[in-house]
This record gives structure tokens, sequence and C-alpha cells, in this order.
């Protein structure tokens, strides 16, 4: 059956690029605009600003009364936002705010921008953090062991990698690097710290894998370091409960993901309202939970985006539609 609520996507797809900066180059931004957009005079939040790419496909899909609210810990893509879509700025219909998309209702209630009808969040690293050689987010670019994507918050993977225990660092890449051999190079860091570069850390992981496995293992090291320097779970998971708070029933979010980390939270949330993905039913044998998937099921980049746009591979796009209280079903009590 047709999701009455879908755009029509028969009049073709975007240029995957169109949307892309030096900055950044916005994964599936045809389907978050085509998507997300229900109502042209709405209220949209892009919570990972990014260059502002996304912000402009939304901007893009909403008439003269719609308005893009962004947020972003990075000062630098707060910037290159604010500078790109300067004209929309000038017209009231975007605004950007520095923060943390974990303090979303907060943030939105300061700004005095609630209810919204949709919400954006676009995870992971934009490609200039990648490609930024001193911001340490990479294993192919030599810098400090830093990967902050907020220059004033204290932990860097500097720190976790010379001072943090050799257990605590095989936690750290097996549950967030998903590294099979986290101990194995947990021990290797510790023998042979102080480490300052990212060379440093890459050549250390090289030493203690085979050649084949190198790539995969360097990306998913780098991974969990990032993912802990940044609290990016516990920002994902504070944001899916408040994302509740703040979009009306009608409105949509899109989530976009490129580990199964990530990818697992949004689903079992955006499916079940909750984050050990176990359905809740009432009374009535009616499920309880805030959203309802359209589709059901992730959204992924097809080949032209891919080849146009190699880092699209991973991306895992989820949209969901917030039900109203009848919908949500009764709780149990």
């Amino acid at each position: 059956m047709t999701d009455p609520h879908t755009p029509d996507h028969s009049s073709g797809r975007d240029d995957p690029l169109r949307y892309a900066t030096d900055f950044h180059a916005p994964v599936l931004s045809h389907d978050v605009r085509t998507r997300l957009v229900t109502n042209p005079s709405g209220r949209y939040v892009d919570a990972t600003l990014g260059g502002g790419g996304h912000a402009r496909a939304l901007l893009d899909a909403l008439g003269p009364e719609g308005s893009v609210l962004g947020i972003d810990r990075d000062p630098d893509a707060l910037a290159t936002a604010r500078d790109r879509l300067d004209t929309e700025q000038e017209a009231g219909r975007f605004r950007a705010i520095r923060g943390t998309f974990g303090d979303l209702q907060a943030l939105l209630e300061a700004e005095k921008f609630i209810p919204i009808d949709g919400l954006l969040l676009d995870l992971g690293v934009s490609s200039e953090q990648i490609d930024a050689p001193e911001r340490g987010f990479s294993f192919q670019k030599e810098g400090p062991l830093d990967m902050r994507m907020d220059p004033r918050q204290g932990l860097t993977a500097r720190r976790i990698v010379n001072d943090w225990s050799e257990r605590d660092l095989r936690s750290v890449l097996r549950e967030y690097g998903e590294e099979r051999r986290a101990g194995r190079i947990a021990h290797a860091i510790v023998e042979e710290r102080p480490l300052e570069t990212t060379r440093d850390l890459a050549d250390l992981v090289r030493s203690v894998v085979p050649p084949p496995d190198e790539v995969k293992t360097l990306a998913r090291v780098f991974q969990g370091l990032r993912i802990v320097v940044n609290t990016e779970l516990e920002e994902l998971e504070a944001a899916l409960r408040q994302s509740v708070e703040v979009v009306r029933p009608g409105g949509r979010i899109a989530v976009i993901s490129y580990h199964s980390l990530e990818d697992r939270r949004a689903k079992r949330f955006l499916r079940y309202g909750n984050f050990d993905g176990e359905p809740r039913r009432d009374l009535y044998g009616n499920l309880v939970a805030p959203w309802r998937e359209v589709p059901r099921g992730p959204i992924a980049a097809d080949e032209a985006e891919v080849e146009a746009n190699p880092r699209a591979r991973s991306a895992h796009l989820r949209v969901a539609e917030r039900r109203d209280d009848e919908e949500m079903g009764t709780p149990m009590p």
C-alpha cells in the first residue's frame, strides 16, 4: 500500500552531488528532502548541520513560510553553513546554533522552536573533519590524536590511548570499534605508548594485524576512539528519546547511520520506541510506540550516488512518522 504522505519520486532523482561543498558532501539528500518534508510551511531541524548541505536541500523543498534550524557542535561547520545560507538567514528562513543534538529539547525550547515538523540526524563525521589532518580523525593522514568534534571538550583520543588502562582500551575497541583483535591491539598500545600522532597509532596497528586486514582494522580502531571521544552513542540515544517531545504528531524524523552501532539503535527506537528491541503492547495487543516507519526498513544510496560519493556506500537512512496519542496505544497499568 502506498504511503499517502510520501512524495512522488517518479520525476527522477537529484544529482547526487547537487548539495556538496568542499566542507561536506551530504548523502541521500534527495530522499531526505522528499521523505522528511510533509509540510512546506513547517519548521524543520537539521541537528547535524555540517556544511549546510542537507539544510539547503530542506529549504529547497520548503515554501516561503517554511524554516530550518541548524545545530552543530563544530564551530567550523557553523561558520561554513551560515556563510552558505546567508541569504536564507537574512530572510528569516534559516538560523544556526552551537550545541549537541543530545541536548535537542533544551536547545529548541531556548529558541522557541517547538513543536517541529521534521528532524534530521545525519550521524558520523563530515568530509572536512575526515580530510583535515589537524582534526585527527583519519588514519590516512598524519595529525594529532584529537578526534574532537567540539574543540571545547576535554577528552581527546590521545588521552584515551596514553592514559586509559589496557582493560579499558580493550573495551573501547571491542564495544565501539567492533574489533575482534581488541585485546592484542590494546596490549600493543600499552607496550608502545606514548603515542602522539595518528601515524604513530596507525603504524602500531599495522604491526599487529595481517596486511589484508589493515584498512578495515584501522577503520574500526579509529571509529571506536572517535565514538568514545564524542560520546556519540549516548548523544544519539538522548536525541531519539527527546525527538518524541519535539516532533508534532504527523511530523517525521530521518536518521542516517554509517555503522551497525548507530543503525541498531535507530532501528529499535523507531520501530519499538526503546533500545532493547522488544515490542511492547497494550491490553488490546496494540504496539505501544511513538513512531511508524515510512517505509519499514533502511534506504540505501543507489549506484550513481555511491560512484559519485564513495562515502555514501555505508549510509542507511531510516524515516518514521510521529504517531498521535491514540495510535501509540494505551500503556498497560
